[in-house]
């Protein structure tokens, strides 16, 4: 027998959901984390990101108050208080990712670095533990980039940049991907200097219309962006030296260039467990292709003509796959066709499904169709300087993606997706009744142009001039 049902490595977002799960439907789990509880999300990623762009935005809105008749003096930024802020907030969720909870369920945590040294077995805390079934969920980190120079440069990643205690006189940030963009217009918002560097654009992934946005935002907050930019080589203070000879001094260093799965130390080979350097290669439902023993979440997992997703979210889909193939034996597998995806900036930039260009290089002959969010009726009263809802429709009518560029776009992500992952008409977005006034009538007015011009065609016209003949 077994000495366990369920081994989870990993007590991240997806770790923790798939042993919460399978410990409430019965089954003797251990958990095995060599870090903290909660993971990347709760300690260095998410909840302490979002902590410190709350505590940005309210400034950048005291700064900007003028523009609707409040008349405020630049704000006082604590930033003991704001560091404050941040670890209240990882204190106050970290209850619900704590040892004790999952203790309390029946779990056996194991606080340990784990590997495997067998295909049904791994080594944690110094015991040899034999399992039924091992979810891997050691999730990603911050990659460091091979550029010379950097070895002696002290840098942060986003694992450290929160534990600074003096706010940084000029952060220099090496990648303009979301992780780099949240944190460089935090950083600009309270009071820091702040440049990027990217070798392409910023916010490489999105709309162009959208980043474009984005762009002018981070621009107007007094954020320096050095985009096309390959750095050559660091020196000590830090400084990067640019391609084009370009010297960018700062006070601290932060990379923010990518994340790599953590494989490292698991010994995949003694398992039979097939990887690559995106991570644990799976099949559709997340199951190993090599050793049907082990499964595979969150950042570490790559599907199949999939590919890995490092999101906090993507990790809680995977846990429902998990559940229904792996203890239900249902048919499931990761879609990743309405996955939203938001940059937590101000404005906020959203995006679900496709873009136009995506959906062009496809072959599905998109059509785009727009509308600021400034023209509608609540961004007047708000005096919204940008924002743009955009929609990328197939030439039937059904939505193959959207974007958004606007005030919390994120709230809006879940309406868009799930037209697309219920594969709704763009009539039913078209006709929804939305309270007014709200940004998300921008979509349903996008949404109508659609339909305009059969709406107000010569022959809707003549329909209509024949139907007012009737009684």
């Amino acid at each position: 027998m077994p000495d366990f049902d369920l081994v989870v490595i990993g007590a991240g977002a997806a770790g923790l959901s798939v042993t919460a799960i399978s410990a409430a439907l019965g089954l003797k789990v251990a958990l095995v984390e060599r870090g903290e509880m909660g993971g990347d999300c709760l300690n260095y990623g998410c909840v302490p990101s979002k902590a410190l762009l709350a505590s940005a935005h309210a400034a950048a809105a005291a700064r900007r108050a003028g523009r609707l008749g409040i008349r405020l003096p630049e704000p006082e930024v604590d930033w003991d208080a704001v560091r404050a802020h941040v670890r209240g907030s990882i204190a106050r969720i970290a209850p619900t990712d704590s040892e004790a909870r999952f203790r309390a369920m029946g779990v056996e945590v194991i606080r340990a670095s784990a590997h495997f040294t067998a295909p049904d077995q791994v080594e944690a805390g110094g015991r040899r533990i034999t399992f039924r079934r091992c979810v891997v969920a050691a999730g990603s980190a911050a990659v460091v980039p091979d550029i010379p120079g950097l070895g002696p440069v002290p840098w942060l990643t986003n694992e450290t940049l929160f534990a600074l205690d003096e706010k940084p006189a000029h952060l220099l940030i090496l990648g303009g991907g979301p992780i780099g963009l949240e944190m460089a217009q935090a950083h600009a918002r309270l009071g820091c200097r702040v440049t990027v560097i990217e070798a392409g654009t910023i916010a490489g992934r999105e709309d162009p219309e959208l980043a474009d946005g984005l762009r002018r935002a981070l621009l107007r907050d007094g954020v320096a962006l050095h985009e096309g930019a390959t750095v050559e080589r660091f020196e000590p203070g830090p400084v990067a030296i640019l391609a084009d000879g370009t010297r960018v001094e700062g006070s601290h260093l932060l990379l923010a260039t990518g994340r790599a799965p953590r494989l490292a130390g698991l010994d995949l080979k003694a398992a039979k467990v097939d990887s690559t350097p995106r991570g644990i290669v799976t099949d559709p439902g997340l199951r190993s292709v090599s050793n049907r023993r082990v499964w595979a979440v969150g950042d570490i997992a790559d599907p199949r003509r999939i590919g890995p997703r490092a999101f906090t979210h993507v990790a809680s889909q995977h846990a429902g796959v998990i559940a229904r193939r792996m203890l239900f034996r249902l048919p499931a597998k990761v879609d990743y066709a309405a996955l939203p995806c938001v940059t937590y900036t101000g404005p906020e930039l959203a995006q679900i499904g496709l873009t136009e260009a995506e959906a062009r290089a496809a072959g599905l002959d998109p059509r785009p169709y727009r509308f600021p969010l400034p023209e509608t009726d609540r961004g007047v009263a708000e005096a919204l300087e940008e924002g743009l809802v955009k929609l990328v429709v197939s030439p039937k009518g059904r939505l193959l993606g959207a974007g958004v560029l606007g005030p919390h776009a994120g709230e809006m992500a879940g309406m868009f997706g799930l037209m697309i992952g219920r594969k709704l008409p763009l009539s039913a977005l078209a006709g929804l009744v939305l309270p007014y006034p709200t940004l998300s009538e921008a979509a349903k007015r996008a949404a109508g142009d659609f339909y305009a011009p059969k709406l107000l065609s010569t022959f809707s016209k003549k329909l209509v001039g024949l139907l007012w003949r009737l009684p």
